[in-house]
C-alpha cells in the first residue's frame, strides 16, 4: 500500500476504537474504570511502575480533563474519511452515472453533523449556578432512591435538583446531567441533550449512506464485469467458480482503500445505529445514562434510609409521562417552558 493507504487503515483502526470508547463515554466509573482496573492488575507485574505513572497521568489528562484533542483527532479523522470517499467512491460512481442527489446526501448529511456538532459543544449543557439554583430545584420531584433532598455538592456548594450531577471533569453540576462526552468536549444535559441527539443520529446517517454508496458502486463493478459467472485457477491448479470470497480478494486488490472503507463504515454504523438505538430507548422512557446505569447498581444495594434494612429499594421511574412527552422534554426542556411562561 501507499501512504495514504496506511494513513487511511491507520485513520479507520483508530476511529473504530473511537466509536467503541464512544458507548462508555458517560460510564467512566461503570465499563472504564472497571476494565482499566482489571487491566491494571494483569499489567502491573510487567510494565515497571514509572512508566504506570506516566500512563496514569496520561488517561487522567485524556478523560478527567477538559482537552479539544479528542475534538481534532475526530475532525481530522472525519475529513480523512470523506477524502477518501471523495477521491475515489465519488469520481468512479460518477463516472458510472450515479444519480447525482444521491453522492451529495453524505455531505449534506457532513453540513448537518458540523452543525450539530457546533451547537452541542459550544451550549450551555444547563449548569446549575446560584442564579438558577431556586427554579431548577422546583422543575423535577426527588424520587427518594436515586435523588434525595438535602444532598449537598461539596464542591458547588449547592444542594443538588433532582437528576443533576457534579461533573468532574467540567468541575460543575449540571441540570438533567446525562454524561461527559468527550468527542464534543462537553456534558450532555437538559439544554443541549437535543444537539447530541442530531450529531449522534447525523453521524450514524453518514456512516450508513457512505457504506450503502460504496457498497453499491462495489456491486455495480462486479455485475458490469460479467465475474460472477466466471471462473480461476487456485493454488493446485484446479478450476473454480468465483465465489464470495474471490470477489472480496479481488475487490480489495482492486480497489484496497474502498473495501477497507466499507468494511470500517459497516462496523461503525453497527456500533452507532446501537447506540443510536440505546439513547432513543433513553428519551423515549424519560431516563439519561446516569440513571439508567445508577438504576441498574441500585437494584444491588440496600437503601437503609428508605426501606426495612432486609429489604432492597425498589426503583420505579416517576419521571415518565408517555412516550410523546418524554420524547418532547428532550427539545423543549421544562426549564425553557417555565422561562417562556414568566416572559
Amino acid at each position: 500500500m501507499d501512504f495514504l493507504s496506511l494513513f487511511l487503515a491507520y485513520s479507520c483502526f483508530v476511529l473504530s476504537a473511537m466509536a467503541l470508547l464512544w458507548l462508555c463515554a458517560g460510564r467512566r466509573q461503570s465499563f472504564l474504570a472497571g476494565s482499566a482496573g482489571a487491566v491494571s492488575q494483569v499489567l502491573s507485574s510487567v510494565i515497571p511502575a514509572q512508566l504506570q505513572r506516566v500512563a496514569q497521568r496520561v488517561l487522567h489528562r485524556l478523560f478527567h480533563t477538559r482537552s479539544c484533542l479528542f475534538v481534532v483527532l475526530h475532525v481530522v479523522l472525519q475529513a480523512a474519511v470523506y477524502v477518501e470517499y471523495t477521491w475515489e467512491v465519488f469520481v468512479y460512481c460518477w463516472e458510472l452515472q450515479f444519480h447525482l442527489l444521491i453522492l451529495l446526501l453524505p455531505y449534506l448529511l457532513l453540513a448537518g453533523n458540523v452543525g450539530s456538532f457546533i451547537l452541542c459543544s459550544r451550549a450551555n449543557p444547563g449548569i446549575i449556578s446560584k442564579s438558577n439554583h431556586a427554579s431548577l430545584v422546583k422543575i423535577y420531584a426527588y424520587d427518594g432512591v436515586l435523588f434525595q433532598k438535602g444532598v449537598v455538592c461539596p464542591t458547588c456548594d449547592l444542594e443538588k435538583p433532582a437528576r443533576s450531577k457534579h461533573c468532574s471533569v467540567c468541575s460543575m453540576c449540571v441540570h438533567r446531567f446525562d454524561h461527559h462526552c468527550v468527542w464534543v468536549n462537553n456534558c450532555i444535559g437538559a439544554s443541549n441533550t437535543k444537539y447530541f441527539f442530531l450529531y449522534l443520529f447525523t453521524l450514524t446517517a453518514m456512516a450508513a449512506t457512505t457504506a450503502a454508496i460504496s457498497a453499491a458502486f462495489l456491486i455495480q463493478v462486479v455485475l458490469l464485469s460479467g465475474m460472477m459467472h466466471g471462473s480461476y485457477i487456485d493454488d493446485q491448479g484446479q478450476e473454480r467458480a468465483v465465489d464470495i470470497l474471490f470477489l472480496v480478494q479481488h475487490l480489495f486488490l482492486t480497489f484496497p482503500r474502498i473495501v477497507f472503507m466499507l468494511g470500517f463504515v459497516i462496523l461503525l454504523t453497527l456500533v452507532l445505529g446501537a447506540y443510536c438505538c440505546f439513547n432513543l430507548y433513553l428519551a423515549l422512557t424519560n431516563q439519561t445514562s446516569n440513571e439508567w446505569y445508577k438504576s441498574r447498581r441500585h437494584g444491588c444495594c440496600h437503601h437503609p434510609t428508605l426501606q426495612p434494612h432486609d429489604r432492597q429499594a425498589v426503583y420505579k421511574n416517576i419521571y415518565s409521562k408517555g412516550v410523546w412527552r418524554n420524547l418532547m422534554e428532550i427539545f423543549k426542556p421544562p426549564a425553557v417552558l417555565e422561562s417562556k411562561k414568566k416572559t
